[in-house]
């Protein structure tokens, strides 16, 4: 079974090609460049320099949010793109939850979380025991201080990781003596995470048509935040 998936919910883009479980490839860029410029031709280097056609593609994956509202977007209209005349299933995925695929190293808590601004975050913890991941919480958006007084009820190694995690680092390291934070080439979400929790989700039978894959939003976009609040002023 081979898996293609692709992030683009965070400053960085990636792709990344999985094959009954083995990675075979991934391409991962953080060079601030619009994800509509780089996501297609890393996908098609990426399948290039593998050797595979994109007819033998079996599932499609994408982070699905929460993340930037434009590059949740582009990554699943691209993945719309490809899987759909093809007839080929997809796998939406939580960014958090590829996170917490990425880090299945050493047990513990993996607190995923990325920086949703306005001093809040988007967030979900996972337990890592033995390889297996267990979700402890939903994807949510709340405060660091918030997520500061949630994390205080686990005792447990807790690993920081998203673009979230040096500012909540900082904020909690001397509050939280369990917290620690990855080295920054594991620390931020990438596809093969997308791809690992994808083949998970194609065990457990929970693929999607093209049709119905669709991005999950936390919040409201920022521009329609704003209108709503511009709009109860002028009550």
């Amino acid at each position: 079974m081979k898996i293609l998936a692709v992030d683009t919910s965070a400053s960085p883009v990636s792709a990344a090609l999985l094959s009954d479980g083995a990675l075979l490839g991934e391409f991962y860029l953080n060079i601030k460049t619009t994800h509509s410029q780089t996501l297609m031709p890393i996908v098609s280097a990426l399948l290039s320099s593998s050797g595979t056609d994109i007819k033998d593609i079996d599932i499609f994956a994408v982070n699905v949010g929460p993340g930037s509202f434009t590059g949740v977007r582009i990554g699943t209209a691209s993945v719309k793109g490809m899987s759909m005349p093809l007839g080929k299933p997809c796998a939406q995925i939580s960014t958090l939850e590829a996170m917490a695929y990425s880090m299945p190293y050493s047990d513990g808590i993996v607190c995923a979380v990325m920086d949703a601004r306005c001093s809040q975050v988007y967030n979900a913890l996972f337990r890592l025991d033995g390889g297996e991941i267990e979700r402890i919480t939903e994807d949510r958006a709340l405060s660091i201080e918030a997520l500061a007084e949630d994390l205080g009820n686990y005792e447990e190694q807790i690993y920081l990781t998203g673009d979230g995690a040096d500012i909540c680092y900082k904020a909690f390291e001397n509050k939280l003596p369990n917290i620690f934070l990855p080295p920054v080439n594991i620390r931020y979400q990438h596809a093969f995470g997308t791809a690992l929790a994808a083949a998970k989700m194609a065990e457990e039978g929970r693929l999607v048509s093209s049709d119905e894959l669709m991005p999950v939003y936390l919040r409201l976009p920022q521009a329609e935040r704003e209108l709503k609040e511009r709009l109860a002023g002028n009550k």
